[in-house]
């Protein structure tokens, strides 16, 4: 956003939540609701721009008649305001701004049965808001004695005089705003009961930030589950050679290779597309998800990601200034990678003494005597060390954790990337290539910048900060899901292909994989410090946001997932 012009529709938001109004017009970020859908139906024919032409050119409409998105700017005010309707007669004019709710009550009792104009009020916001829009009116040569607010669920206009006090409020609101926007980001609310209803929520995050931070008295120690706990939205990969995507009307249509439609899919639903292989897809989908801010992830036929469409629509330069500037800090890298590296190892730990039928005892007091160590260590290339040495004693020990035939083979083989040699190290690089994908789009929701990480060097090509998020959760989501495959039964030999440039996955194969992936990814977990259950895809964007916050300096401390 500029901020030279402030949007008076926005303006007001300040009044009612500093760091929301931060957050929506500093920060470019915006997160639909229930409420705001609402408010959108509520102005779906106000906010259509009147057609008729102007005389002369000029901006002012011809006398006796109302418009409709009428735009005005004040370079003065730095200011600008796209108002919902403005009834003009003559130079007299008297902005109407539309709500989708009810006006605020000063009756105790309530009694809408024999309720009086006296009795209703607008809400501080919706007063300021429409105050603001009559000032550029009057700067613009109108006459304005009033102001009007229509709330639509009880189709009620509540009219406000426009005096000298009114424009006090709204002045003071506007530079309170402007000044806001100057200064650091602010602190979430503490304990408010407003937070709830709000769309921002999963991004400001207030109870997580102030728990952290130890603020507020005793009894407000527990965050309050206010998060969902899964996302109910569809996040798709598309994986067989030859599929074609695109869309019609407010669908997206998958066809297979003949050019048959095999599935229509809602795009309101859709959260997240992936592409593998050789799967194409229209520029008119690219398109249309764009617009609607769906991720559009290509990967290769072995799941590496190689390209990302990013919708442009929340990019936080504040929050990818500070993500550089503390990166650029060898003890923040280092506080950052401690955290991840012990929460890894004890996960990797406590996956070998849950799965692992012979244990050796040495092994569970190495890997504790290791994340000991990570956690003191005192320069990254010591934290490598250690975390180097914590998993060649997993990877020695994983087989035991396999019930499959295949397990003595990969005993045989030990941990091998490029290229894996069996299908247990197949599928283990596929799972931390999905995994790498998953971390990158939690990021970007974030806000943050994937390629500039703390503990992996960063260089072309390589999202260093998605693979330093993902630490903790490699034994916890990719490994989890190799030994649930193999040990189910749901991946078997001939699921693979074996080549010269190693095993891979067979298209069946893959099919196999992703339903034991998504049935992961929605697992519900509880967080250690929070004490709320998230599913897994949820908890990654979670620890994202945590670090956003703790590199805007609103959080002291990090704390990553760690299993009981």
């Amino acid at each position: 956003m500029d901020e030279s012009l402030w949007p008076a529709r926005n303006v007001a938001e300040f009044a009612y939540c500093p760091r929301l109004f931060y957050f929506m017009e500093v920060e470019g970020i915006h997160v639909p609701s229930e409420d705001t859908e609402l408010g959108n139906r509520v102005h779906g024919r106000v906010d259509k721009p009147s057609q008729e032409a102007l005389p002369d050119g000029s901006l002012r409409p011809d006398p006796g008649r109302t418009v409709r998105s009428m735009t005005l700017t004040s370079h003065e005010l730095q200011l600008t305001a796209t108002m919902d309707l403005v009834e003009i007669d003559g130079l007299t004019a008297v902005p109407v701004e539309y709500r989708k709710g009810r006006p605020r009550r000063t009756d105790a009792e309530d009694d809408r049965a024999a309720e009086q104009t006296a009795t209703v009020e607008p809400w501080p916001t919706d007063r300021v808001q429409a105050a603001l829009q009559a000032i550029l009116l009057v700067e613009a040569g109108y006459d304005v004695p009033e102001i009007a607010i229509y709330y639509a669920a009880e189709k009620r206009r509540v009219v406000v005089p426009f005096d000298d006090i009114l424009r006090a409020e709204a002045l003071a609101t506007l530079e309170a705003a402007k000044q806001a926007a100057r200064g650091p980001r602010p602190l979430p609310l503490l304990n408010d009961p407003r937070c709830p209803r709000c769309s921002l929520l999963p991004i400001c995050l207030p109870d997580e930030v102030h728990q952290q931070r130890g603020d507020g008295p005793p009894a407000l120690a527990a965050t309050r589950r206010l998060w969902p706990p899964r996302d109910e939205g569809l996040h798709l990969v598309a994986q067989h050679r030859g599929t074609r995507i695109g869309v019609r009307g407010a669908a997206m249509t998958v066809s297979d290779d003949s050019g048959a439609k095999t599935h229509d899919v809602p795009l309101a639903n859709l959260e997240s597309l992936s592409l593998l292989g050789g799967v194409q897809i229209s520029t008119q989908a690219i398109t249309l998800l764009s617009e609607r801010g769906v991720p559009i992830a290509f990967l290769s036929a072995a799941g590496r990601m190689t390209a990302l469409v990013d919708p442009l629509d929340s990019v936080s330069a504040e929050t990818r200034r500070a993500q550089v500037h503390k990166f650029d800090q060898p003890g923040a890298c280092l506080e950052l990678a401690r955290a991840v590296v012990v929460a890894k190892i004890g996960n990797q730990r406590k996956l070998l003494m849950r799965n692992h039928a012979a244990l050796p005892p040495r092994i569970a007091e190495a890997l504790a005597e290791e994340a000991r160590r990570a956690a003191q260590a005192e320069s990254i290339d010591s934290l490598r060390g250690h975390e180097g040495q914590a998993a060649a004693l997993y990877f020695d020990q994983f087989a035991g954790m396999l019930k499959s035939e295949l397990a003595g083979e990969f005993d045989a083989n030990g941990r091998q990337r490029r290229p894996p040699p069996d299908p247990v190290n197949a599928c283990l690089s596929f799972a931390y290539s999905m995994l790498t994908h998953e971390c990158t789009a939690a990021l970007r929701t974030a806000r943050l910048e994937p390629s500039i990480g703390a503990y992996h060097v960063s260089r072309p090509g390589r999202p260093a900060l998605a693979l330093d998020l993902m630490e903790p959760f490699r034994p916890l989501v990719a490994d989890s899901i190799a030994i649930t495959a193999f040990n189910r039964g749901e991946l078997q030999p001939g699921h693979f292909l074996r080549t010269a440039a190693g095993a891979m996955f067979t298209d069946n194969g893959r099919k196999a994989f992703f339903g034991v992936y998504g049935r992961r990814m929605d697992e519900e977990v509880t967080h250690p410090v929070f004490g709320y259950k998230l599913s897994y895809r949820r908890m990654l964007i979670l620890h994202a946001r945590m670090i956003a916050a703790w590199l805007n300096s609103e959080v002291p401390t990090l704390a990553f997932l760690t299993t009981r």
